[in-house]
């Protein structure tokens, strides 16, 4: 997608789209209000009809309007316009791109000069215009015989607020581009069949990352080299499958050699069957997303890249396939981890604590500043707060509200459990120093508890995204977060 500014008037804007936003009730904008003048009224005629009323995300095309030099006239419904926030502005945009890629506009002009968001600033709606045009036009192909006809739009330009400085405009809009792009990296891995996005294909998706940016090196580990390191945790989760396990290491240098990076720890489970601890089989297909962590990591070390954060970051993504098979795995089993603590496994099916244990403590070696792990890892963590939020836990307040804030600005959002020291004893095993599940109750948090014993040396957060990781259904499919968040958060951070 190409992006540009314009800021001619209405009428000499020559494309084949022109999209102006109408308030709740009919309310011209003020750029609809010159269109309205230019087309003869036509716009007053339809608010008055009650065609058309601005509620939010409402859409309506006026063909070959008169007065002006484009195909078609969008009218975008902004719904009240002193309730315009960041998350209703994300909607509409939406609304609008969606309404305009059905109408196979090669161009589109977004009058966006008079819109206000609240708590934002006049720059912020034309990066979210960027990010929201990339992810309006992933289309997943791979594995289709017929494959979806791409958007037909190529070119987006907007119209900013009168005094915002072209350069703020253009960097903002490579930013929500970068953005959008690094969604859709996350949410095409993602998607992937496990038969196809095994660890050995993430790891190759990397490497080709690191061919393309000078800036990012690429390690893989094997089994064979992860078991010199005594990560007995992780390997026992692919024990039971024929696909080798990787350990993926992607370093990015956006500062000197010498300053300590911020690490992003990924899970990266390409296909959960449970392991002896076998699943029901009822939606088992979704368990290909149980690498959405990875995904999310290699889709932000993708856009930090792009943007070429003046920062040093880390990307270390355990990928394995936990499968049953002669040599997986028992309940009852108990692996010694990298750190030396040993685990009873009592389920096999609560194994990405098993991959995340051990790569948390290889991030150790980077004395980082401030460590983040992503994982789709308790059911638990859906049934508190469905899709629409990430379950938030740390050992550190500072660095747990850096994220919520974050989560805020990015409409990524993430709320915070608690991990107190009542929660511990629920991991007490007979066997071992510690026991990988915590029974039945606050799952989430013994989960974060269970990983808070790897995590003592260092800032670390945990994000369960297993909510909002996919969506299920008509729908269902890969959503990229937390990719939005995590650049958020990075970008922020100061050398």
């Amino acid at each position: 997608m190409k992006y540009s500014i314009k800021t001619g008037a209405v009428n000499n804007i020559i494309t084949d789209c022109i999209v102006v936003v109408v308030w709740n009730k009919g309310e011209l904008s003020e750029e609809a209000k010159l269109a309205d003048k230019l087309s003869d009224k036509s716009l007053s005629k339809i608010v008055r009809t009650e065609d058309f009323t601005g509620k939010l995300g409402e859409t309506l095309t006026i063909y070959n309007p008169a007065g002006l030099k484009t195909k078609r006239l969008l009218l975008l419904g902004g719904g009240d316009d002193k309730k315009l926030n960041s998350k209703n502005a994300a909607k509409m945009l939406k609304a609008g791109l969606d309404a305009a890629n059905k109408l196979n506009a090669g161009s589109v002009h977004f009058c966006l000069a008079s819109i206000e968001v609240k708590s934002q600033n006049s720059i912020w709606i034309c990066k979210r215009l960027a990010q929201e045009t990339e992810t309006a036009s992933y289309r997943y192909n791979e594995t289709k015989s017929k494959k979806a006809k791409a958007v037909a739009t190529k070119l987006i330009s907007i119209f900013p607020a009168s005094g915002t400085r072209r350069k703020s405009i253009e960097l903002a809009l490579k930013q929500g581009a970068a953005i959008g792009s690094g969604i859709n990296r996350a949410r095409h891995l993602g998607n992937l069949p496990g038969n196809i996005c095994t660890p050995s294909y993430l790891a190759s998706e990397a490497k080709e990352l690191g061919d393309k940016y000078n800036s990012l090196t690429v390690k893989i580990l094997s089994e064979k080299q992860m078991s010199r390191l005594n990560m007995g945790s992780l390997l026992s989760v692919s024990a039971g499958s024929a696909e080798e396990a990787k350990l993926i290491i992607m370093e990015y240098k956006g500062a000197k050699s010498d300053s300590k990076p911020h690490v992003l720890v990924g899970k990266g489970v390409t296909f959960d069957t449970g392991g002896i601890s076998l699943k029901a089989g009822a939606a088992m297909d979704e368990m290909k997303f149980d690498m959405c962590g990875a995904a999310s990591v290699i889709g932000t070390m993708a856009t930090v890249a792009q943007l070429k954060l003046p920062i040093n970051i880390v990307g270390l993504v355990g990928a394995v396939e936990n499968m049953p098979s002669s040599t997986a795995t028992k309940p009852g089993d108990i692996v010694t981890s990298m750190s030396g603590q040993t685990i009873e496994v009592l389920n096999t099916d609560a194994e990405g604590r098993l991959v995340l244990c051990d790569v948390l403590t290889y991030a150790e070696r980077y004395k980082p500043r401030s460590v983040i792990d992503i994982a789709t890892l308790t059911g638990a963590a859906v049934a508190t707060f469905g899709s629409h939020v990430n379950a938030l836990l740390s050992n550190n307040d500072a660095l747990a509200g850096s994220l919520i804030e974050c989560g805020e600005n990015s409409l990524d959002r993430v709320w915070q459990l608690p991990l107190w020291e009542e929660y511990q004893s629920l991991l007490n095993s007979n066997f071992a120093d510690i026991a990988n599940l915590g029974g039945p109750r606050a799952g989430t948090i013994t989960a974060a508890c269970f990983l808070s014993r790897f995590t003592e040396k260092f800032k670390w957060a945990h994000l369960d995204i297993a909510g909002s990781a996919w969506d299920s259904g008509a729908q269902k499919g890969a959503t990229g977060r937390p990719v939005a968040l995590l650049v958020e958060y990075l970008s922020q951070q100061k050398v």
